[in-house]
């Protein structure tokens, strides 16, 4: 589960995420300062299909963001979700949480 403070924010011109990073890395970061699972995407291909006992699940593809290959997001029916970051430099990693609309 996420901590309060981090986040996923996808809107119909952007993803947004902001993601603790835990795991292995294959090639050290070209910025020191930025850890974690950190971009701004506003050139992204998406994919959704209906899960068979309920809810979605997404595929979205980042364009413009050169570590981040993919993220695989499982949305519940009852509002849970998960997403798995796949990386090209890293180790993939998986989160959990609860969807919510933006304020």
């Amino acid at each position: 589960m996420l901590t309060p403070g981090y986040d996923l924010r996808i809107t119909r011109d952007s993803v947004v995420a902001y993601l603790p990073y835990f795991g292995r890395a294959y090639s050290a970061p070209l910025n020191l300062m930025g850890g974690g699972v950190q971009f701004t995407s506003i050139k992204f291909d998406y994919k959704v299909e209906e899960r068979k006992k309920g809810g979605w699940n997404i595929i979205i593809k980042p364009n413009d963001v050169d570590d981040n290959q993919q993220l695989n997001l499982t949305v519940f029916s009852n509002g849970s979700a998960s997403v798995q970051v796949t990386s090209n430099n890293r180790q993939a990693i998986q989160f959990n949480g609860y969807i919510s609309m933006a304020q």
